[in-house]
């Protein structure tokens, strides 16, 4: 592997805490790696297969998510580059009930977990676990974006839950507005209906997928 390689790998959080040295030496040994291109709307991984890889985004962004057998499309997260997917499934060796699309040409590094444990690099191992442990909270909010019955109480969860994330009243959110539609669970006219309701009482600002909170929506979660 190059340096130029292996100093990128260096700056995901699956290898934060590794010495160049160290990460060289199990890429040329230790670890069972492949490295793959895919273009936009190409299928990485189907509902029902099972796989022992995981993917690392090295470039471009990835859609994870479920299609109901009526053909409804229900996303379940972005995976943008430097993050991983499919890892809980490549760990129980369960079949997949979720399905990863390239949303844009990308570049995926594929990982062995057979190679990981047997690597004994207790450093991989914890952000692995790290990792999986913030997609479990991730998780988490999902589900409580979906509790609420109206389409303004999922948007509100879900606005509210990116600001707490980032501790910003402005932020983008990694979907266009079919995409959080789908997120939510909820048809894309009526969603953008309510996002133009909440923009005309002054609770929040939208220029496309960049939400601006206003005071008044602060204040009505009692954020400030």
């Amino acid at each position: 592997m190059n340096d130029i390689f292996v100093q990128k790998l260096l700056n995901e959080p699956l290898f934060k805490g590794l010495s160049p040295e160290k990460l060289s030496d199990m890429l040329n040994g230790e670890l069972s790696l492949r490295r793959k291109d895919f273009s936009k709307g190409e299928m990485i991984f189907r509902r029902g297969a099972k796989t022992d890889c995981f993917g690392l985004v090295l470039s471009g962004k990835v859609i994870i998510e479920r299609s109901g057998y009526t053909g409804s499309r229900n996303i379940l997260s972005a995976v943008d580059s430097g993050q991983i997917f499919a890892e809980v499934y490549a760990c129980s060796g369960s079949p997949l009930m979720v399905s990863a699309a390239a949303e844009t040409d990308c570049s995926i590094l594929f990982l062995s977990v057979d190679s990981i444990l047997c690597s004994e690099c207790e450093v991989i191992l914890k952000n692995l676990l790290n990792i999986m442990a913030s997609k479990n909270l991730t998780l988490t909010r999902k589900i409580n974006c979906l509790t609420p019955k109206t389409i303004r109480g999922r948007l509100t969860e879900y606005l509210s839950s990116v600001y707490e994330m980032k501790s910003s009243a402005q932020f983008d959110i990694p979907f266009s507005r079919q995409q959080l539609a789908d997120f939510l669970n909820v048809d894309r006219s009526a969603l953008s209906a309510e996002i133009g309701k909440m923009s005309a009482e002054q609770l929040i600002v939208c220029r496309k997928n960049r939400f601006t909170l206003c005071k008044s929506f602060l204040s009505d979660m009692h954020m400030i």
